[in-house]
């Protein structure tokens, strides 16, 4: 279905916020391949909100990731972002694309303000925190960076219930997708001088971070570094096992789609955990064979939940 079919079913007429969410959702598009995918399944009407969110969050996020800038500039920039963010909520309103299409969407699922304050307070902490010594510190910063996005989208999806019995499941799997996103990335966040895996945890195993920094330039194997990175796992798992519940509290319609979701990112963790210490030298992924067998049947669910 086109982007213009999307914003038809949810409602968006203005020629301007209809390109930006258009925008938003070629982000979505060319950054979130797993993530887009999914949102396949959800309803016409919820896309483009899912898109604004997403379209916000990658901004924000490729500004603190971006190589080529020092530490002031992402500073400089994720300032500006606050100001623009802090005046569009004030003022109601936003000349900047995906600012337009984000408050357009608070507006439309009363998403509260608070969460985006949230995220930009984790974002920041990215400028100057490189470890985290415990899984309480990491947990802190994850509250920001994970949590309230699962929050944030909980209203678009729906429940058959009063949603905030649904919250701490949403954001447990929003911490599940990040702590997944940690391990497969362990050894780009390397390059950026950060670690997303508590110190004290690895060190049980002999770890720490210049073990993991070694590990990677020889592209070696390590027993204790694939034991270490085994652990993380499986403390993966169990958040996956909190937020499972929760896909049952939501809308018959958006179940689909999450559950999708769920079991993707639950194979890359598969794909980390195979790896051992590959994870460090290379990206796994997970297969487009893997993709379709997964999308197909979830596409089947969400057209039956759509007529039901």
């Amino acid at each position: 279905m086109s982007a213009d079919r999307e914003m038809d079913a949810a409602g968006i007429t203005g020629p301007l916020l209809r390109e930006a969410y258009r925008r938003c959702r070629a982000l979505n598009a060319e950054h979130g391949r797993t993530y887009f995918l999914a949102t396949r399944m959800l309803s016409a009407e919820q896309r483009p909100a899912v898109h604004a969110l997403y379209g916000f969050a990658r901004w924000v996020d490729d500004i603190v990731d971006d190589l080529h800038s020092g530490p002031e500039a992402k500073a400089a920039g994720l300032a500006a972002v606050d100001v623009a963010l802090t005046s569009a909520f004030d003022r109601g309103h936003s000349s900047d694309p995906v600012l337009m299409a984000l408050l357009d969407t608070t507006r439309r699922y009363r998403i509260p303000r608070a969460h985006f304050r949230d995220f930009m307070a984790s974002m920041r902490m990215d400028l100057t925190v490189t470890g985290y010594a415990t899984r309480a510190e990491l947990l802190r910063y994850v509250h920001g960076s994970a949590a309230v996005i699962g929050l944030q989208v909980l209203p678009v999806l729906g429940t058959v219930g009063p949603g905030r019995e649904a919250e701490p499941a949403a954001a447990a799997l929003g911490i599940a997708f990040q702590l997944t996103n940690f391990l497969r990335d362990v050894g780009e966040d390397l390059d950026r001088g950060r670690v997303y895996l508590p110190a004290d945890e690895l060190a049980a195993f002999g770890v720490d971070r210049d073990r993991l920094v070694w590990t990677r330039a020889g592209g070696r194997s390590d027993d204790r570094v694939r034991a270490a990175l085994h652990e993380q796992v499986d403390q993966a798992r169990r958040v996956y096992a909190r937020a499972r519940p929760g896909i049952a509290m939501l809308a018959p319609r958006s179940r689909p789609c999450v559950d999708a979701a769920y079991r993707l990112y639950g194979r890359i963790l598969d794909l980390v955990d195979e790896a051992g210490c590959a994870v460090l030298s290379r990206r796994v992924a997970v297969s487009n064979g893997r993709r379709l067998a997964v999308a197909l049947p979830g596409f089947a669910r969400a057209v039956l939940a759509r007529t039901a």
